[in-house]
């Protein structure tokens, strides 16, 4: 009897996809169904992953439909009353996958994580919480975002995430590489928006699954994230993580991040974000000019980064109409 579905997106990333299903398979997987959902890779994924383990459900897309879309077509077909949302850039440890399951279908949580780990076993924000506009989203803004991070220490803002936890911690939302929900809540909360191709979908999604009750992260069981590994092999970036804002990733993370802003706070907090975004061009370059004046080492990368980072501020105020309507639109520009 499968009891829960692990959903795993996939493009491009076979060999990621075959270390993580090592990880999976290594452990309890009695109970338990995995489902690919590829996103029209055109490799040789499917053959390397249905040859080593047969037991895996493929499900092919005809496009690449981004996260959303693809896990909806994972948990539409998933036959488990709890689903795990699973990176394919993660390591399963010590039966964490199993162990959560367990913790998890017995309590009264709508949704779960766990401490994820860095490749070198520092801990890597697993859990987040919201703040009023979605204020916290601007600190990954060149300089300004470093000023509201400054303004936000002098008066004493409660933390915006849970650096590491410590046994079970109740979030507002959880990191998308390690999401486990429960059917039932998803059949109140409605399934991922599809407006989103990549990034901050789960953020949009965890605000409507947390109407519904507490999610938490439990700080003991612990998967490995090679952060980012998946998306960056997959679309060739070069950066690690979410806060370059100035090459193509980050083109796609500020336009799904300012749509989760839409969706989630209104029309007058996307405003304030985009015009935040446009401020920042004029202040960014200003201290680049006194950067160059004063002959600052690297300054020729930072101007790249300057006009990398304008010109994928042009792209969301070429996209705000339409964002501003909120009618229904594949945000993709990957």
């Amino acid at each position: 009897m499968i009891l829960y579905s692990i959903i795993i997106v996939n493009y491009k990333t076979p060999q990621l996809l075959l270390d993580c299903l090592q990880s999976i398979y290594s452990g309890d997987a009695s109970r338990l169904e995995v489902i690919i959902v590829d996103n029209d890779s055109k490799d040789d994924s499917a053959q390397r992953v249905q040859s080593a383990y047969p037991a895996v459900r493929w499900i092919q897309m005809s496009y690449n439909s981004g996260f959303a879309r693809a896990n909806n077509e994972g948990i539409r077909q998933a036959k488990g009353n709890v689903v795990l949302l699973l990176n394919s850039d993660t390591l399963n440890e010590g039966n964490a996958i199993a162990t959560c399951y367990e913790r998890f279908s017995k309590s009264d949580y709508v949704g779960a994580g766990v401490q994820l780990l860095n490749r070198d076993r520092t801990p890597q924000i697993s859990g987040n919480f919201f703040m009023k506009g979605g204020l916290n989203h601007l600190m990954a803004l060149p300089y300004l975002g470093r000023f509201i991070r400054w303004v936000g220490l002098q008066m004493k803002l409660k933390k915006t995430n849970v650096p590491e936890a410590a046994g079970a911690v109740e979030v507002d939302w959880i990191n998308g590489a390690f999401l486990m929900v429960k059917r039932s809540a998803i059949e109140k909360a409605g399934l991922l928006d599809e407006d989103f191709f990549l990034y901050s979908e789960e953020i949009e999604w965890c605000s409507r699954l947390r109407k519904l009750g507490p999610m938490c992260v439990y700080g003991d069981l612990h998967v490995v994230h090679l952060e980012g590994s998946s998306s960056n092999e997959a679309f060739k970036s070069k950066t690690r993580g979410y806060q370059h804002l100035g090459d193509r990733k980050g083109k796609q993370v500020m336009l799904s991040g300012l749509l989760r802003i839409r969706k989630q706070y209104g029309v007058a907090w996307f405003l304030f974000h985009l015009s935040a975004y446009i401020f920042t061009i004029p202040l960014y370059l200003l201290v680049l000019l006194m950067k160059t004046v004063l002959l600052r080492p690297g300054i020729g990368g930072e101007w790249k980064n300057w006009w990398g980072y304008s010109s994928n501020t042009m792209v969301l105020l070429r996209h705000s109409f339409l964002v501003l309507r909120n009618r229904p639109h594949f945000y993709k520009v990957l």
